[in-house]
């Protein structure tokens, strides 16, 4: 498989915009094969929340990777590939939604830079505790960038679409 972009430059994190998103669908379907989200799901969180959304591009633009997070709900995981009209009210946290580096990039530390900043900028914002959804046997991955396992009442149901493998994970930022 060859290298999606520009090797003359790394790529770096940055704010995604949405010239971005045909390069992040791309992404996830190489990513996630078995869970997949349509430009318009993309769309919509980058709508709702600007703030959460990283492109991961070399100098020549295309993206390599993705980052979606936005505040929502504790013990709660929207469904795949669908829309939300609003972000709740009433947040408890940041979700960080779907986390995705091309496959030729893998492995290269980019992960860890856009986890962390997310990190700091849900502290700055107020918020304590990020949680997702792991698929794909990624719980270990997770672990690693300080997450948990949790078992709360009535999300073995909730995570259903998901996947088998589908955990919902949470790591306290205080």
């Amino acid at each position: 498989m060859s290298v999606p972009h520009d090797t003359s430059t790394q790529p770096v994190w940055r704010a995604m915009t949405e010239a971005d998103l045909d390069g992040v669908v791309e992404v996830a379907q190489l990513s996630f094969p078995d869970h997949p989200e349509d430009l318009a799901c993309f769309a919509n969180r980058l709508a709702l929340n600007p703030s959460g959304c990283f492109a991961l591009a070399g100098d020549d633009g295309k993206v390599v990777g993705y980052l979606v997070a936005y505040p929502w709900q504790r013990y709660a995981a929207p469904a795949l590939n669908t829309q939300i009209e609003a972000l709740p009210v009433q947040t408890e946290g940041i979700y960080l939604h779907d986390l995705a580096i091309h496959p030729d990039l893998r492995g290269g530390g980019y992960t860890r830079p856009v986890v962390e900043a997310l990190a700091d900028q849900s502290l700055a914002a107020g918020y304590n505790r990020l949680s997702l959804v792991a698929v794909n046997n990624a719980s270990g991955f997770w672990e690693r960038n300080g997450f948990r396992v949790m078992n709360p009442e009535g999300m073995a149901a909730k995570l259903a679409s998901y996947g088998d493998d589908a955990w919902y994970m949470e790591r306290e930022l205080a």
